[in-house]
C-alpha cells in the first residue's frame, strides 16, 4: 500500500486561509517534517503560503487568527507509512497515539499533530481500505 493524502478539510470550513503568527517561520515544517511543498506566495490581503502534498493544498496565512483554534482533517491512504516517514523526518509520535474515532458511523484509524505555529491536524484512514 502507498501512503497518500486524498481529501482534507478545514476545521472551521476553510483549509485555504489557515492562521499562523509567521509564514516564513511556518514552511519548514510543513516542508521538512509533513512533505509538503510551496506552490504559491501571497502578500495581499495578508502574508500568505499555499502548500500542497498529494491530492491537498491548504493555506497558511497572517490573519490575525488564533491558531490554537483551528486546523484540518486529512483523510489519508496508508496511515501508518505516512507516519512512518513523519518520524524518519523528526516527528515524535508513538503508536499508542493512534485510536479509532465514529464518524458517521464509520470507524477510522486517527492520530493528530500539533504543528510548531499551534495548528491542530486529524490524519484518518478509514478502517479496512
Amino acid at each position: 500500500m502507498t501512503l497518500h493524502l486524498q481529501k482534507v478539510f478545514g476545521y472551521r470550513g476553510d483549509a485555504m486561509h489557515l492562521p499562523v503568527p509567521n509564514v516564513a517561520a511556518a514552511i519548514p515544517f510543513y516542508e521538512a517534517t509533513l512533505g509538503f511543498h510551496v506552490v504559491s506566495r501571497g502578500d495581499t490581503p495578508y502574508t500568505s503560503v499555499v502548500l500542497a502534498r498529494d491530492a491537498v493544498q491548504i493555506g497558511l496565512e497572517e490573519n490575525g487568527g488564533d491558531p490554537a483554534q483551528d486546523g484540518c482533517a486529512f483523510h489519508v491512504r496508508g496511515l501508518a507509512l505516512l507516519f512512518d516517514e513523519f518520524a524518519a523526518k523528526g516527528l515524535v509520535k508513538a503508536p499508542s497515539d493512534f485510536s479509532v474515532e465514529h464518524r458517521d458511523g464509520v470507524p477510522w484509524t486517527v492520530c493528530y499533530v500539533i504543528a510548531p505555529d499551534g495548528l491542530c491536524y486529524w490524519f484518518g484512514e478509514r478502517e479496512g481500505t
